[in-house]
């Protein structure tokens, strides 16, 4: 590729990110990837719009992650009460007939 007069063009600067994708590199300083109110977002070339980049699904894996959590903690609980039953049901059916035995 030739520029004017016969002379190469410049070689395209890239742009660099920061490993959180925050801040890019412009050959000097870092500088903020996003806009101040989140709505932008520098791509390497201009400001594009940040909601379309990041709607690829995140929201879907919070709320399988929130839904699997939610699951493991509900099956830890019933795991507990079980043993709880198991091990203390003779003194637990011992105070509801000792209860019963004085209302009676």
């Amino acid at each position: 590729m030739v520029g004017e007069h016969g002379s190469p063009f410049p070689p395209a600067a890239q742009t660099r990110f920061s490993a959180d994708g925050f801040w890019w590199w412009d050959g000097a300083e870092w500088k903020p990837a996003f806009s101040q109110d989140r709505l932008w977002r520098w791509d390497g070339q201009g400001w594009v719009p940040a909601r379309a980049a990041a709607t690829g699904g995140s929201g879907a894996g919070l709320a399988l992650g929130l839904a699997g959590g939610f699951v493991v903690i509900l099956i830890l609980v019933s795991a507990l009460v079980v043993v709880i039953l198991l091990v203390m049901g003779n003194q637990i059916a011992n105070v509801f007939s000792n209860v019963a035995a004085a209302l009676g």
